[in-house]
């Protein structure tokens, strides 16, 4: 994948996350720019979604932790949970957001 094609595939892939936590029953803020999604609960915590384009991956930053995501067969892999991207997502939206979320 070069450069281009990682570009087209995150912000479909952000794209996808907005609208799924638009469409959530959940007050969550939402911010987009610069290669980065921001999501900030009513408590103020946040989970940042942000792509590195030098090693093309994913970075989820979250109360939980940081989780970096490499393409792999497919989909998008967490290197230390080998959590899909839609599962993580999920998690962490679950865990900071006091309720059950599901996303992608």
């Amino acid at each position: 994948m070069d450069d281009s094609d990682f570009h087209d595939e995150v912000d479909e892939i952000f794209e996808d996350i907005e609208d799924a936590v638009d469409e959530l029953d959940l007050d969550i803020d939402m911010d987009s720019g610069g290669g980065v999604l921001t999501l900030t609960f009513e408590d103020g915590s946040q989970v940042i979604l942000s792509r590195q384009v030098a090693n093309h991956e994913i970075w989820v930053a979250a109360k939980s932790g940081g989780f970096h995501l490499h393409k792999s067969a497919g989909s998008w892999i967490c290197a230390n949970t080998n959590e899909k991207l839609p599962a993580l997502v999920s998690r962490v939206l679950s865990e900071q957001s006091g309720q059950s979320v599901e996303v992608l």
